[in-house]
Formats: structure tokens, C-alpha cells, sequence
């Protein structure tokens, strides 16, 4: 499971024309990719991470700041362009599996204490943000596991 983490002073999204969600002051906008080998263990411990890492000014977590989080379902972080010039999304999730986990990673950053916004899963968005500092940064479960063997 992938997350780019955006620290935002605002950030909105909307569908249709319509506001699905939106954060009036900072807080976190988080970019989420599911791939099919995620499992309701790497929500659980990629909505944890968020939860806690100290990205927001003057070192503070989402929890500790009392901030929230802005969440957008994004396959496209599992896109993969190292051959041609048309990106593969073979590693990205279906979405009968990555809603779910989208859902619970959600979930998981509310049961936290973290207020949540979202975007509207599988539509097509508009992601309005003002990117304070600019900070931004990329949390993979695959390497919170540690280095590689083999």
C-alpha cells in the first residue's frame, strides 16, 4: 500500500461539480494507492503510520495537532513505467479489492482520533490544494518492512 502524504493549508475535492470533501485548515491530503497483494494489515499499519508521523509544523502529528486528513483513493500510484511509453497498472488493485482496504484505512485513521474527509472512490476527481511549505512525502508499506532480502 502506497500513501503520498501532502501537508495542505486547504485542500478540497470535488465531483461533478460537487465538494465531497475538503480541509479548511492544515492538515494532511493523502494521495492512496492499493496494489493486489495489500491486505487488511497494511491498512491497518499504513493508517497508523499516517496517524502518527510528525510531518505537520512544529513537528506535530495528525493526532497531536488535532488536524485531519483528506483522502483520495489514487490507483495510479502503482503505475508502472519502466518499459514503453504507456504506463502499466498491473500492480494496482481491482477495485472489489481496494475499496475495501481504502474504507478501512479510513477507518482506522477516524478510530485514531483523525477527523477524515474523502473523495469519492473509483470517480473521476478534482484535487484543489494549497501544499504548505511545500511538503510532501511517500510512505510504502513494502518498505516499512525493512530492506529486501534476495
Amino acid at each position: 500500500m502506497r500513501a503520498l502524504l501532502q501537508r495542505a493549508r486547504t485542500a478540497s475535492v470535488t465531483v461533478d461539480g460537487t465538494v465531497t470533501g475538503h480541509l479548511d485548515s492544515p492538515g494532511l491530503v493523502v494521495l492512496l494507492g492499493v496494489s493486489a497483494e495489500d491486505t487488511e494489515a497494511e491498512a491497518r499499519q499504513l493508517a497508523e503510520k499516517t496517524a502518527h508521523l510528525r510531518v505537520l509544523e512544529d513537528e506535530a502529528s495528525l493526532v497531536s495537532a488535532g488536524a485531519g486528513a483528506l483522502v483520495v483513493s489514487q490507483f495510479t500510484l502503482y503505475g508502472d513505467v519502466r518499459r514503453g511509453r504507456r504506463p502499466s497498472w498491473s500492480r494496482s488493485a481491482r477495485g472489489d479489492h481496494a475499496e475495501p482496504l481504502y474504507e478501512l484505512f479510513m477507518a482506522e485513521l477516524e478510530r485514531a482520533g483523525v477527523p477524515v474527509e474523502r473523495g469519492v472512490f473509483g470517480a473521476m476527481m478534482d484535487v484543489a490544494l494549497v501544499n504548505s511549505g511545500p511538503f510532501t512525502v511517500w510512505v510504502d508499506t513494502d518498505e516499512l518492512k525493512g530492506p529486501r532480502r534476495g
